[in-house]
């Protein structure tokens, strides 16, 4: 495990996501022709910066009954059995498993991502926008990760053939997250 120092501006203790001003994002391929993005609420969260990266971790929960992608009716259909099963898997989460940088203020945050009850390992390619203190004091830290994951690996194998060949719904679903942190006393 690389053991490079914290970001520089960032003060080692327990930084809690702000859910109001986080987000995580997804987009997939549809009828393999054009996009669908939708967002999934941040609901808590946390990174611990110890003296280095290798002792630094990250915690998130998402709600994946808050999935918006601007359609209603597709929101309902992701939330349902077929998809998300949002009353059987009410919470999606991530554990850091290493912290490493890879370069400048980008990091690769490595960890274990649960969906569906299924958990796998996938690699956060990771950007530190750096801290600024809010207009009520809070010492706040931002930054942005990205990584691409495949819906089946997580049991997510609901689709529709197309009568041209093809699926309607893509395998691989790339994630966006833009989340704010607070340091905590």
């Amino acid at each position: 495990m690389t053991t490079t120092a914290i970001p520089q501006g960032l003060a080692t203790g327990t930084w809690t996501i702000d859910p109001s001003h986080s987000e995580a994002s997804f987009t997939v391929r549809h009828a393999g022709i054009s996009k669908v993005r939708g967002t999934v609420a941040i609901v808590s969260g946390e990174i611990v910066l110890g003296e280095s990266l290798a002792e630094s971790r990250v915690t998130a929960t998402l709600d994946p009954s808050t999935v918006s992608t601007g359609d209603a009716n597709r929101d309902g259909h992701l939330k349902s059995g077929d998809f998300f099963d949002v009353e059987k898997f009410g919470q999606w989460t991530f554990v850091s498993t290493e912290i490493r940088q890879a370069g400048g203020s980008t990091y690769e945050i490595a960890g274990d991502l649960t969906i569906h009850g299924v958990t796998q390992r996938v690699e956060l390619a990771t950007e530190f926008n750096g801290t600024a203190t809010d207009p009520f004091g809070n010492l706040r830290a931002g930054g942005e990760a990205t990584t691409t994951i495949s819906r089946k690996d997580f049991g997510l194998t609901w689709n529709a053939a197309l009568e041209a060949g093809g699926v309607l719904v893509a395998d691989k679903v790339r994630v966006d997250l833009d989340v704010s942190v607070i340091k905590q006393a």
